[in-house]
């Protein structure tokens, strides 16, 4: 398992995810699911909503069809860890740390910039539920948990490394590279001023 865990390096995250957080969400894991579930459906939507406006980008819509199913069943996934402890979906929620790291994608700029920036924010929000699925399987003492949040860690650290490779499909690699580098602080910043939450995975 050791070489599929992704680390600091590989996700280049400039600020790790407060350790309070992973005691606050096993002790609401209820919360957790029901926040969980909407992020994967939300993560389809973002990749459907690419697929839309950029129909004529064939790789990019090749790979996010992929990506789309797999986001769904894991929705399908979270769904069914709900059912099996007697809760259901609950309401959906804003997700703050979403809404503040998208202000950063610039509007009215050129459309290959524009994508790379939704593919780096993308690659961001990713990169963090990631980050937050490692340390629910490296905490948890709910061992089906355990191995369902490894799994969903895995293929997030594709994703991951999916939406920075597209980026570079469109754009020179070290133009995304720097913006990545700007967006890496914003995303530091964003979640040093965000309290954790008891119901929320970002």
């Amino acid at each position: 398992m050791s070489e599929l865990q992704p680390n600091k390096t590989i996700l280049r995250l400039e600020l790790p995810t407060d350790p309070r957080w992973v005691n606050i969400a096993e002790k609401n894991i209820e919360e957790i699911l029901v926040d969980h579930a909407y992020c994967e459906q939300k993560a389809a939507t973002s990749a459907i909503s690419l697929i839309v406006k950029y129909p004529d980008k064939t790789k990019l819509v090749d790979e996010l069809t992929d990506l789309v199913a797999e986001e769904w069943s894991h929705f399908e996934r979270v769904l069914e860890q709900l059912k099996k402890r007697g809760y259901g979906l609950g309401r959906n929620r804003p997700d703050e740390y979403v809404v503040q790291l998208s202000k950063h994608i610039r509007k009215g700029d050129k459309r290959e910039r524009q994508l790379m920036d939704h593919l780096l924010v993308n690659a961001l929000i990713e990169a963090r539920s990631c980050e937050r699925f490692k340390l629910l399987w490296k905490n948890i003492a709910d061992e089906e948990l355990q191995k369902f949040y490894y799994e969903l860690m895995v293929s997030e650290a594709g994703h991951y490394v999916s939406f920075v490779k597209l980026a570079k499909e469109y754009m020179p690699a070290e133009v995304v590279d720097a913006r990545f580098k700007e967006l890496l602080q914003i995303e530091s910043d964003i979640i040093r001023n965000l309290e954790p939450r008891p119901d929320r995975m970002h």
